[in-house]
């Protein structure tokens, strides 16, 4: 046909014009040729004037076939062919005019421009997939259309056959013939709907009856789109594969080489500028393992993949949206400049810790219990540290100390964790509290040095004595027996003096101080003290008096 030729020949006559003046354009910027520019120029207008005129020719010859036409239809198809090739004449009388210009002109073109639509540049962005999918469930769509169809039509099948039936009844039973005539028409019509009904109906059904014998089971067809898509795609996917471990390869090069490189990058605490630089190199990272697929997906021009990439970019942007503010915090944390600080003391499950090193996994210590707690920097957020002092606790013992409870139990520390203290005592019986009750029985240290104070009564009939000589003796042969016993090393001081005046007997206390060293023999030298003090009391007649209780009798005088 006419047209068809007509087309053959345009589209041939465009691509090489657009060859020339592709070609003749990037020649012209890259290389330096002896041959003079207008030259060039000139016959790429020559190329042009002669599509000009092919177009225009084209266009009459569509005009005349338009007025030659039968059928609408076909009117319609040439009127369509010939407002294409007016199109393509003014973009060639466009190309003529700016290549004659020598120039950019297109700022002398006013030209409206179309509003940002976000909306509309999203789905055109991501229509590929969408087509995609259109196309994946089309056989499932035109299944449930037929399948609809073949409904509706048998449901009005039904009630067309009635009113042929009472048509045909009232044709009967009229005697007059213009009514019979009327009612013979009526009946013809609704004849014709129900062949048409008919014939749509049994259209409808072989081409679902087709369906339904080319159909495959469900798992078949998934293998076979699946085995499809790999065949198109699987070399892209793994070309995104490299990609990405060649990035995170990369990534972990220049890792190491920072390490190296930049002093204080190991450092224990490292300045601001070493974390900005770790900072912007991961920030780095991650935008490089997202570049780096859609980059791909772009350059083979996949447009499938490249919008389900978008698609799940926009999905995350979306889930990520009200977290930014959290981010933020992290980031402050992260380059040591927010709430938690490294170096800095913070209360965790009722623990103190020192903030020892901040990453995206933080580590914190306590020095003293020697536990250690590994954190994800998410959960710092919302903490806060302080700076620490010298002296200030961090755990009232660590382990193979010795400690006495308030509840009474003494015993050597075994283990500690962050949820629980296990003792063992004197005996090998163990006792394992949470570390938060541990805390709370108010453990006394034995193994920093302890301190016993044991009292012992004398007589009132020693009360001169009790002050002066009495507290030297006991003193002499307290400081005797421990030598003789062999605490003479660990004995860092001895003390006795009057305590106070009991109600039967003078008080005196011995105050013995020891090396935490032997804390496992505190209640062994406790009872020593006792021993020692009684026989010291045998030794020199000291009376140790009985509590005595006086009871005054009141006897009533009953008169008669």
């Amino acid at each position: 046909m006419l047209n068809t030729q007509i087309l053959k020949r345009y589209l041939k006559l465009t691509i090489c014009c657009s060859f020339i003046l592709f070609s003749s354009l990037s020649f012209a910027q890259q290389t330096e040729e002896d041959t003079d520019p207008a030259v060039t120029t000139i016959e790429t207008l020559e190329s042009f004037v002669t599509l000009k005129n092919r177009l225009q020719s084209d266009i009459k010859a569509l005009n005349k076939q338009v007025d030659a036409a039968q059928s609408d239809q076909e009117k319609t198809d040439l009127r369509q062919q010939q407002s294409k090739l007016k199109e393509d004449l003014r973009n060639t009388t466009q190309h003529m005019r700016e290549i004659a210009a020598g120039i950019d002109i297109s700022s002398l073109q006013q030209k409206e421009e179309e509003a940002f639509n976000f909306q509309k540049e999203v789905f055109s962005l991501l229509k590929p997939a969408f087509d995609e999918m259109k196309e994946m469930t089309s056989q499932v769509r035109q299944k449930s259309e037929l399948k609809e169809n073949i409904s509706f039509h048998s449901s009005r099948l039904p009630v067309i056959q009635q009113a042929i039936d009472n048509t045909e009844t009232l044709r009967k039973q009229t005697k007059n013939k213009k009514l019979r005539k009327a009612l013979n028409e009526i009946k013809k019509n609704w004849e014709k709907k129900q062949s048409l009904l008919q014939s749509e109906l049994q259209a409808n059904q072989l081409q679902l009856d087709k369906l339904l014998a080319a159909e495959i089971a469900l798992a078949e067809s998934s293998d076979n789109y699946l085995k499809t898509f790999f065949q198109k795609r699987g070399l892209y996917l793994v070309e995104v594969i490299l990609v990405v471990f060649g990035i995170i390869l990369l990534s972990k090069l220049t890792l190491n080489a920072m390490q190296k490189l930049l002093p204080g990058f190991k450092a224990e605490h490292r300045s601001f500028r070493i974390r900005l630089i770790e900072l912007s190199h991961r920030v780095l990272t991650l935008f490089l393992l997202i570049l780096g697929p859609m980059a791909v997906f772009y350059l083979v021009e996949d447009w499938v993949l490249f919008s389900l990439g978008i698609l799940i970019l926009l999905g995350v942007a979306w889930t990520l949206r009200q977290a930014l503010p959290h981010y933020w915090q992290q980031i402050y944390i992260f380059l040591n400049i927010g709430s938690v600080r490294e170096g800095e003391r913070i209360l965790i499950s009722g623990l103190p810790w020192r903030v020892q090193k901040i990453n995206m996994y933080c580590e914190l210590v306590n020095p003293v219990a020697e536990i250690c707690l590994r954190l994800p920097i998410n959960d710092l957020v919302g903490q806060n540290s302080r700076p620490t002092e010298s002296d200030e606790p961090w755990f009232p013992c660590k382990k193979n100390d010795w400690v006495l409870l308030n509840d009474g139990i003494r015993g050597k520390v075994t283990g500690i964790s962050m949820e629980m203290v296990q003792l063992i005592e004197r005996g090998g019986a163990r006792k394992t509290y949470q570390t938060s009750d541990f805390l709370a029985c108010s453990p006394r240290n034995l193994s920093t040095n302890f301190r016993i104070k044991e009292t012992v009564g004398i007589s009132y009939s020693l009360q001169q004595q009790s002050t002066g000589d009495i507290l030297e003796t006991l003193y002499q042969y307290i400081q005797q027996k421990i030598e003789q016993e062999g605490y003479t090393e660990q004995m860092l001081n001895l003390r006795v003096e009057f305590q106070s005046a009991g109600e039967s007997s003078l008080d005196l206390v011995i105050i013995a101080d020891f090396d935490g060293q032997i804390a496992d023999l505190y209640n062994r030298l406790r009872r020593a003290i006792q021993r020692w003090s009684v026989d010291a009391c045998t030794q020199n007649n000291w009376e140790i008096p009985f509590p005595q209780r006086t009871l005054h009798m009141v006897s009533e005088i009953t008169e008669n």
